[in-house]
């Protein structure tokens, strides 16, 4: 018996098997969980495909974070495939090309903004359209990339990121007392389709080679996977605003 069996789960933002999100779709799966997967656009048809490719064909639902009726009717739209929600992955950001890089003082704050909006801001109102489909308990998890340092050319997404950590923690602040815990996994860089629009992220790579105590694979989505899934189970009972962190160990070390 798997630590989700017969829990329902919510997985945004999957798009191709390389990523942290199509990782846990796979492992809640095996792990007894029923999963409901969305993203839009052009987008969705990918994720229709990637739902075949998932030990159980999951449905998809459509969801741009940004279009407010699409908010407003998905827990109607969840209910047609799932009675409940007992976990919300957040796994949804955007950065436009010019708000990345250098220069980032010079960014305009039209960019930024849709930074803030689409990985930010999204983690609330994704949670606020899931209440009513919780039940006593819940979990949401989130994905991040430490963002308590500067990091190079992340440019607005790190500050988008660094919003998203505090908006992790007010989350489950609020929601408590309702039984909800939100949490985020800090993830090592990984060669998804993210991580490679960032310019020049090769240099995570490099640096993660040689400083991870434990190693790091740039290819391996599972150790995160996991993590969230195990966030999403029952094994966490009185965690909340919290951010796990799985780098290899990086994010504990100097120089």
């Amino acid at each position: 018996m798997g630590i989700l069996e017969g829990k329902s789960v919510l997985v945004t933002g999957v798009l191709t098997e390389a990523s942290i999100a199509y990782a846990t779709a796979r492992i809640a799966q095996e792990q007894g969980a029923t999963v409901v997967l969305s993203n839009f656009g052009r987008a969705l048809s990918l994720c229709q495909r990637i739902a075949k490719r998932l030990p159980q064909e999951a449905p998809v639902v459509e969801l741009d974070v940004t279009n407010t009726e699409h908010l407003s009717t998905l827990a109607q739209r969840l209910r047609e495939h799932v009675d409940s929600l007992d976990g919300v992955v957040h796994s949804i950001g955007f950065a436009p090309q010019e708000a990345m890089g250098e220069g980032f003082p010079e960014v305009a704050w039209e960019h930024a903004a849709t930074a803030f909006q689409v990985s930010t801001w999204s983690m609330a109102s994704l949670t606020q359209a899931c209440r009513p489909l919780f039940g006593e308990r819940a979990s949401v998890v989130g994905l991040t990339f430490d963002a308590t340092v500067a990091w190079p050319v992340y440019g607005w997404m790190g500050a988008a990121k660094a919003g998203l950590e505090s908006t992790s923690r007010y989350l489950a602040r609020e929601l408590g007392p309702e039984g909800v815990r939100v949490n985020l996994v800090a993830a090592g860089p990984l060669r998804s389709m993210a991580m490679r629009s960032i310019p020049g992220s090769k240099q995570f790579e490099e640096a993660w080679e040689t400083r991870a105590p434990l190693g790091w694979s740039v290819t391996d989505t599972d150790p995160a996977g996991k993590a969230v899934v195990a966030l999403l189970s029952d094994w966490f009972p009185a965690t909340t605003g919290e951010i796990v962190h799985v780098d290899g160990g990086f994010h504990a070390v100097g120089v």
